[in-house]
């Protein structure tokens, strides 16, 4: 419930940063209101493109048995963690003009279609948000515990929706730059599990050598089978009796993030 509940809540943020970002363009430099009507429609057309992906998703798993649904929860996992990851790195490298990036594709869609343009421009900027929370939720989903997760994706929704609020209003001294930046180191974290998850659903299934499996045993300082120790696995991919290869990987993972994050901050 928890990792639902972060990831719906910082998508849904960004989904609502940017609806606020086009609508303040609109209000100085549409004075029909034409440009407002157009990117309402777009902004609910991200959102159908989003639950669309959503409901492929499921009739495709519904048509899979054995090993290929296997191989398509796997991939899954393996694509949200690279999302994530994908996410975060961008956002670092391009945080600061997104703003005025996203007002210049604004402008130049105007340009050349009209109201179509600001409504298409909506629409791929929502959906874009709304199909990696799609994917976010399915790789999720792989634990099981769909009830937790509907809730806890409820409960960030509104969440953001408050979130924005109170910084709209300025009703508190939020500070969203450092919340993002906070939730993107968080953001990190889960990516590393989903990767984890993926990759013992790998060696499950003899796809991946394990190597040496387990490399060690601290199921007495905390087992990940505890409400404790099974909440830390959950969100951050910790595992009492790790094989070789989960911690390889995990590893590589967090060194190519370090290095990517600092080439990006020596640009």
């Amino acid at each position: 419930m928890g990792n639902a509940f972060f990831v719906v809540w910082r998508e849904s943020l960004e989904a609502l940063l940017i609806a606020g970002i086009l609508f303040a363009w609109l209000k100085v430099n549409d004075r029909s209101g034409k440009g407002r009507r157009a990117l309402y429609l777009g902004l609910a057309a991200g959102v159908a493109l989003a639950f669309l992906l959503g409901w492929a998703l499921v009739s495709v798993q519904d048509e899979l048995t054995g090993q290929a649904l296997e191989a398509f929860q796997t991939v899954a996992l393996l694509l949200a963690a690279a999302l994530i990851t994908q996410m975060v790195l961008w956002m670092h490298h391009h945080g600061r003009e997104f703003r005025s990036r996203l007002q210049g594709e604004l402008s130049r869609a105007q340009e050349r279609a009209g109201t179509l343009g600001i409504a298409a421009v909506a629409a791929l900027a929502v959906a874009r948000e709304g199909a990696e929370t799609v994917i976010f939720l399915y790789g999720l989903a792989q634990s099981g515990a769909i009830q937790a997760l509907a809730l806890g994706a409820l409960a960030g929704l509104l969440a953001a929706l408050a979130t924005a609020w109170l910084a709209s209003k300025s009703l508190t001294r939020l500070r969203l730059p450092v919340l993002l930046r906070l939730s993107s180191v968080l953001l990190l974290v889960l990516a590393s599990s989903l990767l984890v998850a993926a990759v013992d659903r790998m060696i499950g299934a003899d796809w991946l050598p394990a190597l040496v499996d387990p490399i060690w045993d601290a199921r007495s300082l905390l087992d990940d089978g505890t409400t404790l120790g099974k909440l830390l696995a959950d969100f951050s991919g910790y595992r009492a009796r790790p094989a070789l290869t989960t911690l390889l990987i995990w590893s590589a993972y967090w060194l190519l993030v370090l290095a990517l994050y600092r080439r990006r901050q020596s640009d």
